[in-house]
């Protein structure tokens, strides 16, 4: 088992570094080091700590990076060792350093490429070190890598363009919630004498006012905690209650404008994915197998599942997708039409290319649409505050007799 080590080294440059890195004993972590052209100084073991915050996994760019570029080494003939080792030695450190070091050591140690990739589950999924492997065995590592490289950069485009609309909206949210806290905590409650001190009858929307107001003033953590603990407390049950997961993951894929999002980000997804598996050479329940693990819900995923044991009973492909009652009509046709033709990786690249273009053009219809929203929202709420202010002083002045 792999151990955690502090270490003290000195590199080529004579530059003291201190870091820390994962190995399985003192030989392997001098091992690592010198790979990574460095000389061990002094080490001792990290024990874990609660507070030891420090990431395993590497960002989705330089993954990007290391597939684009071993597709390259090996398409000009250059050998997996060899390609690992130039990589390794053109970074300066780091984690991704780290490693392409023990990708290094694993090789060398009689390891395939895709059994070194296995050790490190937090940067490889199942997916890359599956298609690696199916590469080794057909002879098409290159064509592989090619695919997987588009792919994560095709899923890198695709997130980030789904993130853009939750940028707006929350920074617009949390303006809102900490100017109208304010107003109700701080400045509502200073008005609220002179209020009543005019006399009159005091409307409905000024009550309700003074109520909201004294409500937050008293009881604010339970208002801004609530949904804090709310949110912790389901995700942990979701976590521990495959049940409550489904439940959750259900209402999901039926919320107005959200839902539809979501699964046809999930149908991009995919479709995209399974397709690259089908024709780097998995057979449809492999990829059905290993597609269950892209899925990010828990219905989408038992559909798969049902799905792969009806195509294993014998089942059409099209009509096991059918019968699940999950898939829109024209995820249906097309791999009916694929099916029938022969060609299901081109059939599931168009329903990757439709999905994703129909979450994109949802996702520039939605940011443009918060804005005004937001507006309204936030409008509405100040002209509440004001009407419900100065509507009494205003009641007040026009009874006056001059």
């Amino acid at each position: 088992m792999a151990t955690m080590y502090r270490y003290k080294a000195i590199d080529a440059t004579g530059k003291v570094r201190n870091d820390s890195i994962e190995a399985d004993n003192l030989l392997d972590l001098e091992q690592r080091l010198s790979g990574m052209g460095m000389d061990l100084i002094n080490y001792k073991e990290k024990s874990a700590s609660l507070f030891d915050f420090k990431t395993k996994s590497v960002p989705r760019k330089e993954l990007i990076n290391f597939t684009f570029q071993m597709q390259q080494l090996t398409k000009s003939g250059v050998s997996i060792l060899d390609g690992l080792g130039d990589l390794r030695d053109s970074l300066t450190n780091g984690r991704m350093k780290e490693v392409l070091s023990g990708l290094v050591d694993e090789i060398k140690g009689g390891k395939t490429f895709s059994g070194a990739l296995s050790e490190f589950p937090e940067i490889f999924d199942t997916v890359y070190i599956t298609l690696v492997q199916v590469g080794e065995e057909t002879g098409r590592i290159s064509e592989v890598l090619h695919d997987m490289a588009e792919t994560l950069k095709w899923h890198d485009e695709l997130i980030a363009h789904t993130k853009k609309i939750m940028i707006y909206p929350a920074i617009v949210t949390v303006v809102i919630t900490a100017v109208v806290s304010y107003l109700m905590i701080f400045l509502v409650p200073e008005l609220i004498p002179f209020i009543e001190e005019i006399g009159g009858t005091i409307p409905i929307h000024t009550r309700a006012l003074i109520a909201t107001s004294w409500f937050l003033g008293n009881y604010w953590y339970v208002v801004f905690g609530t949904p804090i603990i709310l949110f912790i407390g389901i995700r942990i049950l979701a976590k521990q209650k495959p049940q409550v997961r489904f439940f959750i993951d259900k209402i999901k894929l039926k919320l107005f404008i959200f839902g539809p999002i979501i699964l046809k980000t999930n149908l991009a997804r995919f479709s995209n994915y399974f397709a690259m598996m089908y024709s780097s050479g998995l057979t449809v329940l492999d990829s059905l197998k290993i597609s269950e693990l892209l899925m990010g819900n828990a219905v989408l995923t038992e559909s798969i599942r049902d799905i792969r044991a009806k195509i294993a009973d014998g089942g059409q492909i099209s009509e096991s997708f059918n019968s699940v009652g999950v898939y829109p009509p024209l995820v249906i046709r097309m791999i009916k039409v694929g099916e029938n033709t022969g060609a299901l990786d081109e059939a599931l690249l168009n329903i990757s290319y439709f999905y994703n273009r129909e979450v994109k053009e949802a996702v520039d219809k939605m940011e443009a649409s918060m804005t005004p929203v937001l507006t309204i929202i936030m409008g509405g709420i100040m002209l509440w505050i004001m009407s419900a202010v100065l509507g009494p002083i205003y009641d007040s002045l026009t009874t006056l007799k001059l």
